[in-house]
């Protein structure tokens, strides 16, 4: 099979397609097809090797964790997934393939009015979302600050967050401050002056700010805060320095909660947003997107 691989740390140039044995799978596991992969900055931060002493890679590593694909085979003791069920969720071989190994137990059924590039958009942006909220306790009557809300993890998290009764003020770039808006938040953008201006129209304080950009605005949260209670980032590594909480991850919510989120999402109830879409070949275009801060929403791979 083909698969994108890198067998060094440094810039994505590293990537390269290779071709590797079709995975069998172990008991509890399926086999997955995949027709679409979601492209997350830390993936970018593993490769270069920033993430060696919280994520520690064997290599030669294929990356990515989140698909959307067609289960292929099943080993023993699976017995609620067949071949040829479409489902979402996360591989444990690395996503950047044409063929994967899942835990059955932690996948969810595509919707049948939901594609494939935007079914591979939930499953990491999801789980991060909902697990830093629950985290920072966020509650109805609350002002919640989101740093990178145009972004994957960022379109979810606001909405979970209003959805919840949280007032949201999410800072993104210029291109982006309708789309945050439509999202349900207090559009800012990002950069100098930063903490006149949130606090400009939340004279009041917020109350928590979650850090889904990680660049170069927990200081301006601290100060918000009065200290760094009720930050969490999970893009920031300088938040070991500053005694801030790095959120890391993944917990994987549970199948039945994605499949719920993956419901509201082909209903229109829940926005996702896929940026730019990538054929898996384009591997290195498509970190080196990622890299770079590519502004709103998910980016995709697709494969076959």
């Amino acid at each position: 099979m083909k698969a994108v691989t890198f067998d060094r740390f440094g810039s994505a140039e590293v990537l390269q397609t290779t071709e590797l044995d079709i995975p069998r799978p172990g008991p509890g596991q399926v086999r997955v097809r995949i027709k679409a992969v979601g492209v997350n900055p830390v993936e970018g931060k593993i490769r270069s090797g920033m993430m060696e002493a919280v994520f520690p890679t064997a290599l030669p590593a294929v990356p990515g964790s989140e698909f959307a694909g067609i289960v292929d085979a099943v080993g023993d003791g699976v017995a609620q997934l067949h071949a040829g069920d479409e489902v979402l969720g996360w591989t444990v071989t690395g996503a950047y393939a044409e063929y994967a190994l899942a835990d059955a137990a932690v996948l969810a059924p595509k919707p049948a009015g939901l594609d494939w590039a935007h079914a591979a958009a939930l499953p990491v942006a999801t789980d991060a979302a909902e697990r830093v909220l629950d985290a920072l306790g966020v509650t109805a009557g609350e002002t919640l600050l989101i740093h990178g809300a145009s972004g994957a993890v960022g379109t979810i998290a606001v909405q979970l967050a209003v959805g919840r009764g949280a007032r949201v003020i999410g800072t993104a770039g210029p291109g982006n401050q309708d789309y945050v808006a439509a999202l349900g938040a207090s559009p800012l953008v990002y950069g100098d002056m930063l903490v006149e201006r949130v606090r400009a129209i939340a004279p009041e304080g917020v109350d928590a700010v979650f850090d889904a950009a990680g660049r170069g605005a927990l200081e301006d949260s601290m100060t918000l805060r009065g200290g760094t209670g009720r930050i969490v980032t999970i893009a920031d590594m300088r938040a070991f320095e500053l005694g801030v909480v790095f959120e890391q991850g993944p917990q994987r919510q549970s199948a039945a909660r994605l499949a719920e989120l993956a419901r509201q999402a082909a209903a229109g109830a829940l926005v996702t947003t896929v940026g730019a879409v990538y054929a898996l070949d384009e591997a290195v275009k498509a970190q080196e997107a990622s890299d770079a801060g590519h502004g709103r929403g998910k980016l995709v791979l697709t494969v076959g």
